[in-house]
């Protein structure tokens, strides 16, 4: 229960996926982000209980109508989102109406978590490469970005399809790799750049000082919660299993695992090797080149 929290407010946040960053480092300066943070933070809960409170309405209303429990209607994914609730508003006074509303309501969610997770990749690639900033280069890394991104989920529609998604959801963009990276970020930010020089930034930012239980938070809290979660997911690890009854082989475990590692590994492997070629003591280097190993 506790790894699948983790996962979904690391989704619905988008925390440690860069999103965030990258449409924060358009703010201005001034712009009073722990306001932004507290209306973020309080509707997006409001909106997960009411959409919690719609979810098992519709699952216990299948169930009974079924004769079966809860558990056995749907499961949670793809199969709640394009079964389970598709039937549900065929049972609905103006069926095509509300099936229309519903698929709308899909495609503009995915619509705007694209333009999150896109412009959080490409304004790494433009930071590192300037010149690609200049017209139309920006727009041709856009166009590529989308391109190679259709490509890979293009795979997803295929017959086997729901089997590839399986291994992307639960390995590549999965709790694991999300733990890893936002551990880091925590440690970065607290222990290598400074919680105090941290809290006295955010301050010059919003022009005030902000509760300092936020500070015992992310210097304590945060490292602490991802890290023991994270231990706790590798000691329960169980094979990825689809539909209760189909076993993904080795490879395709090995596959998966992979695809968490090839991120999981550019942290330490980055902070190792600017360690060790950049001149000087740890302690003369790592407020620079730590943090930006870190930060990748």
């Amino acid at each position: 229960v506790w790894i699948d929290a983790g996962t979904q407010i690391f989704y619905s946040f988008a925390v440690a996926f860069g999103g965030m960053t990258a449409l924060g480092s358009y703010n201005k300066f001034t712009n009073n982000f722990y306001r932004d943070c507290m209306l973020i933070s309080g509707i997006n809960c409001f909106t997960s209980v009411l959409s919690g409170f719609a979810v098992f309405s519709v699952l216990g209303f299948m169930a009974k109508q079924q004769g079966v429990s809860i558990e056995h209607v749907a499961e949670s994914g793809p199969g709640l989102a394009f079964i389970a609730y598709p039937k549900a508003v065929t049972l609905m006074p103006f069926p095509q109406v509300w099936s229309a509303l519903f698929f709308f309501m899909i495609m503009i969610v995915g619509l705007d978590s694209q333009f999150v997770s896109m412009d959080g990749f490409t304004t790494v690639i433009l930071d590192w490469f300037p010149q690609l900033r200049k017209t139309p280069r920006r727009e041709v890394l856009n166009a590529l970005y989308c391109l190679i991104s259709y490509l890979i989920g293009l795979t997803m529609v295929t017959r086997g399809g729901m089997y590839v998604f399986q291994l992307f959801d639960n390995y590549g963009a999965s709790g694991m790799s999300l733990l890893w990276c936002c551990f880091f970020e925590s440690v970065a930010i607290s222990w290598v750049y400074g919680g105090s020089r941290f809290y006295d930034n955010i301050a010059q930012m919003v022009g005030f000082r902000l509760n300092p239980w936020l500070r015992v938070c992310w210097t304590f809290l945060t490292p602490l919660v991802c890290a023991s979660i994270f231990v706790f997911m590798w000691a329960t690890f169980k094979p990825l299993v689809y539909n209760r009854v189909y076993v993904f082989p080795a490879w395709a475990q090995g596959l998966g695992l992979a695809m968490a590692f090839s991120s999981m590994i550019c942290i330490p492997l980055t902070c190792l090797i600017k360690t060790i070629m950049t001149p000087g003591t740890l302690k003369e280097v790592r407020y620079v080149y730590l943090i930006q190993s870190l930060a990748i």
